[in-house]
């Protein structure tokens, strides 16, 4: 090493939810996945470093979509055909909880959510 400390990052938590018994239209809707994405920021105190990129699969397909965040990002992918949306939060500053299973009832229809919560960057 050249003398200089190392810079300390803190560790980041990652939620990692799996949505189960969706409706299948809600997951077909940019509109309703653009309406989860905006109250995760608004409702968590987080901070778009961008507009979110959506990738719309052709027919009945899903959509996959990315959100760059000045903590990190929020993902999601959606698969109508099973009513599954799996969706993947990483902040690198801490946040409290997020009612995800409340939420995504709300907004999708979610009938089974599973959260979890990763501690990233610990040894």
């Amino acid at each position: 090493m050249d003398g200089t400390p190392a810079v300390t990052i803190p560790p980041g938590t990652e939620w990692v939810v799996d949505a189960h018994g969706c409706d299948p239209e809600r997951l077909r809707s940019p509109e309703a996945l653009k309406a989860v994405f905006e109250r995760v920021v608004r409702e968590v105190g987080l901070s778009a470093a961008g507009d979110p990129v959506w990738r719309v699969f052709p027919g009945q397909g899903g959509i996959t979509g990315l959100q760059l965040l000045t903590e990190s990002h929020l993902a999601c992918h959606t698969f109508p055909e099973t009513g599954f949306a799996a969706f993947n939060l990483y902040c690198c500053r801490p946040r409290g909880e997020w009612p995800w299973a409340a939420r995504l009832r709300e907004e999708l229809g979610a009938t089974d959510v599973k959260v979890t919560t990763l501690q990233r960057g610990m040894r």
